[in-house]
């Protein structure tokens, strides 16, 4: 029979074993912050940030498919006259074509059908699709100089989350989690929102993966809330159960945990606990977050028809809103339907109005609050869209594959240069030939923001340190207020 008492253990721990376990028990000195920060007088355990940051929380508006950069931000007029003519080989080189444009024989030139117009001070060109977007544009950082490697979804998405193109590491939002820690015991670090867009093609599928705490600890993930029912799954006690009870069950169950987690010094029973004491803590708080019947009806309507849908991209930018007021770190919206390989023009009009009106009023409304600076903002998907048509261009229709040479995003609050367009590309919308910009380049310049220095943010991990931005990227120094 095995001696399990803590007196025997000195003598069946091998070394590896003995400093595992020593380091699961600052994890209990964490947890025991988590249940009680007062108890030792110290705030949750993170990492502190390297040096002052300028953004405190984010908001990142995920448009899931790829927007088409030339038919919203990327003005390229010169492609009017080269509408229907062959993409020159010396313009498309030997970059990369995905299965459903590889075997094309033909390469035409699709210019826009959408007028753009210049707006603010910057004189940054916005499509007509954009008219709300236009109203805020000095607040904007512009980068038209994105590139990626991947070219096609989930590889892409994964990549512009994670930093690798491969399942299995932390999304951007578990890093913030572990490097910032939690403003509120009584909310989520990292919440996820998803709103299916009004397109007609189908949208392409989201995995619980990229939001995914990866090898950091589980505490980390992203907390996916619902559009209809409990927000946030088993929210509600069950028929029979009041709150008393619940907090006596909730108490044995830890104490069971607590024996676990004393007998195997295993950090996630640890996790489980305290995210056992965070769902009993949500019970309260989380139905207060999402009645918005306290906002006015001015600022309601701000956020576009919509707004008063659940579930839709507007009424989940003013949750948004309402998060960050109370200390969430990082929400992530998830707006799908953007892969338009065919009926681009109906369908890019449609997605444009989804999302148009309500990300400039999230804008707006954190401004007027005083919360923007401390906020950053970000708008984009995982990569852009071919000049060419894909199958065959028709007078009034036309569709456009993934194309990862070049795309948009644009970024706001949070330190970040308004008012500014940043990076160029070809008159074909193919290349970037100027001030290019990584995947990579684009995580370490949201980290630098929050006080990070991306190589220093590290975890180690089956013998080696890993980091969001790999082993490569740089903070673009045109970006920075």
């Amino acid at each position: 029979m095995i001696d399990r008492s803590p007196a025997a253990w000195p003598a069946r721990l091998t070394r590896r074993q003995f400093f595992g376990r020593s380091a699961a028990g600052i994890g209990s000195l964490a947890l025991a912050s988590l249940l009680s920060p007062g108890a030792i007088g110290a705030a949750p355990l993170s990492s502190a940030p390297h040096f002052a940051p300028r953004a405190k929380r984010m908001i990142y508006l995920f448009m899931h498919g790829g927007p088409s950069q030339l038919d919203l931000f990327d003005h390229k007029p010169g492609l009017r006259a080269r509408h229907g003519q062959e993409l020159p080989d010396s313009i498309r080189q030997t970059q990369r074509l995905t299965g459903m444009t590889s075997g094309q024989k033909t390469f035409p030139i699709t210019a826009s059908r959408f007028d753009f117009q210049r707006h603010g001070r910057s004189g940054a060109w916005l499509s007509e699709l954009l008219p709300h977007t236009a109203g805020i544009v000095d607040d904007l950082c512009i980068v038209r100089s994105m590139y990626t490697e991947a070219i096609n979804h989930d590889p892409a998405v994964t990549f512009l989350q994670t930093g690798h193109q491969q399942p299995g590491r932390p999304s951007l939002g578990s890093w913030m989690s572990y490097g910032l820690g939690s403003e509120n015991l009584n909310l989520p670090t990292f919440v996820v929102l998803i709103s299916r867009g009004s397109a007609a093609r189908p949208a392409d599928p989201l995995y619980a993966r990229l939001w995914g705490s990866g090898f950091l600890p589980s505490s980390h993930q992203g907390v996916s809330f619902r559009s209809s029912g409990d927000p946030v799954l088993y929210l509600s006690n069950p028929p029979g159960l009041d709150p008393a009870g619940r907090r006596e069950q909730l108490d044995a169950i830890n104490a069971l945990n607590q024996r676990r987690a004393a007998s195997q010094l295993d950090p996630e029973i640890e996790t489980r606990i305290a995210q056992f004491e965070m769902a009993y803590r949500m019970q309260s708080s989380v139905p207060e977050l999402t009645d918005a019947r306290g906002e006015s009806p001015a600022t309601i309507d701000a956020y576009g028809p919509q707004a008063r849908v659940p579930g839709s991209f507007a009424a989940n930018c003013l949750l948004a809103r309402r998060m960050v007021e109370r200390g969430v770190r990082f929400v992530q919206l998830y707006h799908k339907g953007w892969d338009q390989h065919y009926n681009l023009p109906s369908d890019l009009r449609l997605q444009s109005q989804d999302v148009d009106q309500p990300a400039a009023a999230l804008v707006r409304d954190l401004k007027q609050r005083g919360l923007l600076d401390e906020t950053l903002v970000v708008w984009g998907g995982e990569f852009g869209r071919t000049t060419y048509s894909q199958g065959k261009l028709e007078a009034t229709n036309y569709g456009r594959d993934h194309h990862g040479g070049c795309f948009t995003v644009w970024m706001a609050g949070g330190g970040i240069k308004p008012g500014t367009v940043y990076g160029e590309t070809d008159d074909f919308c193919y290349n970037v030939v100027k001030d290019p910009v990584h995947v990579h380049d684009l995580n370490a310049t949201i980290l630098d923001r929050f006080g990070f220095d991306h190589t220093r943010l590290t975890y180690r991990h089956q013998g080696r340190d890993f980091r969001l931005t790999d082993v490569h990227g740089h903070v673009v120094k045109g970006l920075l207020a």
